[in-house]
């Protein structure tokens, strides 16, 4: 044969293989490409049936390659290893942790998760968490675990409107609904009162918040807590631990806004520990002609406010609101508040504190930071404001309102002149109550406490009996708590 074909042939030839060969070295090659990120079927894995199955169950996670190219995942882990009730399935095999897993370019990995908790273990928590993690590129992901550790009510927040938390509704339009003591209820969200809904709490009953979560009754909606004193509500996070059980932040707040017409939102006998903001009360279509009554209730351990209001109205007896890292009671826009035998002390020690325990003011401001003024009336009798700074009682009042506030019968640590007496009656001014226990949220008094004995009977017999049943009608003492001889005196 002629060289030239030959050479023609061989030339062909050799361009076929360079195409093929780069072809497929081209395929074979793995993208560095730090842009290109994982998706997932879901950003977390919920198990919900854990009881059903005997505390363990399986579910799926899909994990794509939205790229063109090859890409390797250096590692994909169970961030709590061993530790975790968790275990992943990668490629037909089970364990913790997994290295340098390729996925062609929009091609996808299954990756099975399975959970195994022993659902009568009570010390368990509510909610156990865990997540996966992935690196790829220099990309670290997650995609969260979540599973329920005891058995309860389980309330999942499934709906999201701009601008507000997500939510699930669990008092609907002109439905009235009843929470028992028979099972705790579990919130992962927030549980929603709808507009003429109900939501009756019995006596005895346990909610726990999971982290930001909280309860919202919307404008319209209404809240009943029937808590009593042998059987109170409890109102706290989720997790159950030791080292958790007076840990401020743990959830976020009961969001309260105005009621039905001619109804009021009740809180009695209740303990509301360890969120954000214990109770937060507000106007929210309308100027609030209804109130929030508390009776015989704790709000403790709170990272922000106790009891936040703005445009509203609150009664409250035997109350006793402490150790918020903000203010105890901030009183804002106005509105009408009647406190009775109150104790309200503030020994923040998380980090410092550079607001009183209480705080009053008679305005809002409007898009432009202009004060809008509104009538406020504020009384507080026969009650304790006290902490650890030297000034725990605020007020900041602007011209254009009716503001009144009057403090009758009070133990109060402040550098105001109490001489006043527009605004105070028989104030004992930077005279310690002495608590029994301030550290440990015990606010009844010492025996030698000058809050002892100096109460105004009138008042003392509007609320008869204090927080625990106490009868105080003779010598009332000041604040929640009426002093019984042995009690855990100081000396």
């Amino acid at each position: 044969m002629p060289l030239k074909p030959i050479l023609i042939k061989f030339a062909i030839t050799s361009m076929i293989f360079i195409v093929v060969f780069s072809a497929c070295k081209k395929t074979d090659l793995i993208s560095d490409n730090p842009g290109i990120k994982l998706e997932f079927s879901n950003d977390s894995v919920i198990f919900d049936t854990v009881f059903t199955t005997l505390g363990s169950t399986t579910h799926r996670l899909m994990v794509y390659n939205p790229s063109g190219s090859r890409i390797s995942i250096s590692n994909i882990r169970v961030v709590n290893g061993e530790s975790s009730p968790y275990r992943i399935n990668v490629d037909g095999e089970s364990g913790y942790s997994f290295n340098n897993i390729e996925i062609e370019g929009g091609d996808s990995l299954y990756i099975f998760v399975r959970v195994t908790i022993d659902p009568t273990d009570i010390s368990n928590p509510f909610v156990v968490e865990d997540d996966i993690q992935f690196f790829t590129n220099s990309n670290e992901q997650s995609v969260k675990l979540v599973s329920w550790g005891q058995n309860a009510n389980y309330i999942i927040a499934d709906t999201y409107v701009g601008g507000f938390p997500k939510f699930k509704i669990v008092a609907d339009s002109l439905e009235t609904v009843h929470w028992t003591s028979e099972k705790p209820y579990v919130i992962y969200g927030y549980a929603l009162i709808n507009s003429y809904g109900e939501l009756i709490i019995d006596e005895g009953t346990k909610i726990h918040f999971h982290e930001n979560s909280g309860l919202w009754a919307y404008a319209d909606g209404l809240l009943k807590v029937y808590g009593t004193i042998e059987n109170p509500v409890y109102f706290r996070g989720d997790r159950l631990e030791l080292d958790y059980s007076d840990l401020p932040g743990q959830w976020d707040r009961i969001w309260l806004m105005e009621a039905q017409p001619g109804q009021h939102h009740e809180i009695n006998n209740a303990v509301i520990e360890n969120g954000f903001i214990g109770l937060q009360v507000e106007s929210f279509l309308r100027p609030a002609e209804n109130l929030v009554k508390l009776h015989n209730v704790t709000i403790q351990n709170m990272q922000g406010i106790g009891l936040f209001s703005r445009v509203y109205n609150v009664e409250g007896d035997n109350t006793v609101i402490a150790n918020c890292g903000g203010y105890c009671l901030a009183a804002t826009g106005g509105g009408y508040y009647n406190f009775k035998h109150t104790t309200i002390a503030n020994y923040w020690s998380y980090s410092a504190r550079n607001t009183p325990a209480v705080y009053l003011n008679n305005y809002l401001l409007d898009s432009v930071e202009q004060s809008i003024p509104l009538p406020i009336n504020f009384s507080l009798e026969n009650s304790i404001i006290y902490g650890n700074n030297n000034n725990e009682f605020q007020t900041e009042m602007v011209a254009g309102a009716d503001s009144i506030y009057f403090l009758d019968h009070v133990s109060l640590r402040t550098i105001l002149n109490t001489g006043n007496s527009e605004n105070f009656n028989k104030i004992w001014k930077n005279e310690d109550p002495l608590f029994i226990d301030d550290d440990i949220n015990d606010y009844r008094l010492d025996s030698l406490s000058p809050a002892r004995m100096v109460g105004d009977i009138q008042i003392a017999s509007e609320v008869p009996f204090d927080i625990v049943g106490t009868q105080r009608t003779n010598n009332p003492d000041l604040g929640a708590y009426q002093f019984v001889p042995g009690q855990g005196d100081r000396w």
